[in-house]
């Protein structure tokens, strides 16, 4: 193994083809693919530090009345900001994002590596997606090489 490969600050950069969402809620530990089975998506981590990601379910109508343009907005996550990684946590300061109560603050995640893929995982959260329920979010992506 190399030590870019063993070193999480050299092996996050990139871009990164979303694989899976799944929300694991903590009072029944349930798993949730909320997204779908087949999610699109991308997040990109550049050497100096900036942090991309957004993520969208397979099959999503082009909205065309208010309530269908409500229902578009929860059924993403994006956000962007600089990010840190220290150990296997990454930290990401938040810039910008759909949900307005994450601008400013910090969204810190677990992260691994298998293989080309990258395993990010929250720690139990209220989230605003799930009805604000306590939910541990495990996102999968595989590294895009086409690019």
């Amino acid at each position: 193994m190399s030590a870019a490969q063993s070193d999480p600050k050299a092996q996050i950069v990139g871009v990164w083809k979303l694989v899976s969402v799944m929300y694991e809620d903590q009072e029944s530990k349930t798993l949730t693919p909320v997204l779908g089975e087949n999610p699109k998506g991308y997040q990109i981590a550049t050497p100096d530090g900036r942090w991309l990601a957004l993520a969208t379910p397979l099959s999503r109508a082009v909205p065309k009345t208010d309530q269908e343009r409500a229902q578009a907005f929860v059924t993403m996550i994006a956000y962007s900001g600089r990010y840190r990684i220290e150990g296997n946590r990454i930290t990401t300061k938040v810039e910008v994002a759909w949900n307005e109560s994450w601008v400013g603050g910090e969204q810190v995640r677990t992260i691994s590596f298998e293989g080309d893929k990258l395993f990010i995982e929250s720690p139990p959260m209220s989230h605003p997606n799930f009805n604000d329920r306590m939910v541990r979010v495990i996102v999968v992506w595989q590294r895009d090489e086409a690019l």
